[in-house]
């Protein structure tokens, strides 16, 4: 694996990996480092607990006491690949009755059946967060089935919403505007202020759909 490692204020390093997949690959890597106690940078004095931000393709590491040690360390580090499915799987129960799931299915050579099908036999994985509290971007469908997002964005999607777009899958945590694919709904509350952790789906997390008839 290639990284480059660049500074990111006093106390933090940005790495870049070359894609996706091993941007999670590294973030499980460190994930799991620190919960073995092999890792020997000392965190930032006032900086409170280590963070690790996993992004598309970089992954930020903040409250490091010497981010340079802990680049030089990352750097030396032989990062295996990423494996999916060994944790437990959030289950999302999903309606298949989104708009643009037929259009999807056509895009995919197959009925909306087969396609909802194809969808609950995936096991995704969250790869990052973002564009809102609560969404994950869940990657594990296959590059011959990324579809494009819509060309003109709807103005208002509903909380709920089970949405593809290029090599992700994701639930939209509340009511907003959109161009993704809406394939189907789910009534799990994926974002939550009032339920610890309030993000039901947090990155490294398995995830699997199950379909409610």
């Amino acid at each position: 694996m290639r990284l480059r490692v660049l500074p990111a204020g006093a106390t933090a390093v940005l790495v870049e990996t070359e894609d996706g997949e091993q941007a999670q690959a590294l973030h499980a890597e460190l994930l799991r480092r620190r919960a073995a106690g092999e890792w020997t940078e000392p965190e930032a004095e006032g900086a409170g607990r280590t963070e690790i931000v996993p992004a598309a393709r970089t992954v930020l590491v903040t409250g490091l006491a010497d981010p340079r040690t802990f680049a030089a360390q990352v750097l030396r580090w032989d990062v295996p690949p990423l494996v999916r499915g060994r944790g437990e799987a959030v289950e999302l129960p999903v309606r298949f009755d989104g708009p643009d799931l037929a259009e999807v299915a056509a895009r995919w050579g197959m009925s909306p059946q087969e396609a909802a099908d194809t969808v609950t036999g995936t096991a995704f994985r969250v790869a990052f967060c973002g564009f809102a509290p609560g969404f994950g971007y869940l990657t594990g469908l296959p590059e011959r089935l990324h579809v494009p997002r819509r060309a003109t964005p709807r103005t208002a999607v509903p909380a709920g919403s089970v949405a593809l777009a290029g090599p992700y899958a994701g639930v939209y945590p509340r009511a907003s505007p959109g161009g993704w694919q809406l394939i189907g709904t789910t009534d799990a509350r994926v974002w939550d202020p009032g339920r610890d952790p309030a993000a039901l789906l947090a990155p490294g997390t398995d995830v699997r759909f199950t379909a409610v008839r």
